[in-house]
């Protein structure tokens, strides 16, 4: 169940601060409080899902694909070209920890093929 007051929700509503980098209509893009990388950016839609596998089976299509444009748009706005990584955690197993879907853009020049 979405819970709307969690930090995110909080966040896109605007009663709680952020340091944002891209918005638009369908996504929020914002610094992580803390980063595990050199560049560390979560970018959140704006609709009320609680993580990707319920985001993919129950966002309308023009929110998913606005969504990923505004995943894109950051990547760009941060200049990291094709030197990025993409994570979304679901689920507390694999370490999520605010149930609003986000993904964690990250970059740095140490990033090894450890996947």
């Amino acid at each position: 169940m979405y819970d709307n007051n969690n930090i995110f929700a909080k966040i896109i509503r605007g009663d709680a601060p952020s340091r944002k980098i891209y918005e638009d209509d369908f996504a929020l893009a914002f610094d992580n409080i803390a980063p595990r990388a050199k560049t560390h950016v979560l970018v959140v839609p704006k609709g009320e899902y609680t993580d990707i596998y319920d985001f993919t089976a129950n966002a309308p299509a023009d929110l998913q694909i606005g969504f990923w444009g505004a995943v894109r748009k950051t990547v760009d706005t941060l200049g990291l070209g094709n030197n990025f990584r993409i994570v979304a955690n679901t689920g507390p197993g694999a370490g999520q920890s605010v149930f609003h879907f986000h993904v964690h853009v990250m970059s740095d020049e140490k990033f090894k093929s450890d996947f």
